[in-house]
């Protein structure tokens, strides 16, 4: 019987036969076609994305917000906030809007309003990004959110803060500034 590190040695330096080759560049070559395909993607959004530079740095102020999600906000929600009548429209359509169903003064389920999910995922994505941040004012928020209801529902609740401070960054195109922490 051999050695256990003779048969390791064995198994890693083993023959393949035509068969296999082919089917690895087979594999490769597929590797390679899809990447030439998302560097098209990639260069096509950021074409698109000239258009929009001003509102694009806008985002890009808010911690959490990179490129990607900053493309991904503008092309959920649009640039004009005019079709909004308040943020508290943008939120119930984007459905981050806190459900409200009570009932005999006695509050009964507070499930969110279904919305758009791209949006939504975008949002939830960033917020979570925010609560790892340091010295943030939504962090701070997010973990004395969670602390109390959990954290997926903070998530939401940061989630909906942030795509109302982007409803009022986009009309008033002004940067985001951060708030002092308490």
């Amino acid at each position: 019987m051999k050695h256990k590190k003779q048969m390791i040695t064995d198994s890693l330096f083993g023959t393949l036969n035509d068969h296999q080759i082919f089917l690895i560049k087979q594999s490769w070559q597929h590797i390679v076609y899809l990447e030439s395909l998302i560097s098209q993607i990639e260069e096509r959004i950021d074409e698109i994305l000239k258009n929009y530079k001003e509102e694009v740095e806008l985002l890009l102020t808010i911690p959490g917000i990179k490129k990607d999600s900053a493309a991904i906000i503008i092309a959920e929600i649009g640039v004009n906030m005019e079709q909004f009548p308040t943020s508290q429209h943008l939120a119930s359509w984007a459905g981050v809007a806190p459900g409200n169903h009570e009932s005999a003064g006695k509050r009964k389920s507070t499930k969110t309003t279904k919305g758009n999910p791209h949006i939504k995922t975008v949002l939830c994505e960033v917020a979570w990004a925010i609560s790892r941040s340091r010295n943030r004012w939504l962090a701070a928020k997010y973990w004395s959110i969670a602390a109390r209801r959990g954290k997926k529902k903070a998530l939401v609740a940061i989630s909906h803060r942030m795509l109302r401070i982007i409803y009022s960054m986009l009309i008033n195109k002004e940067p985001y500034k951060e708030p002092l922490i308490n």
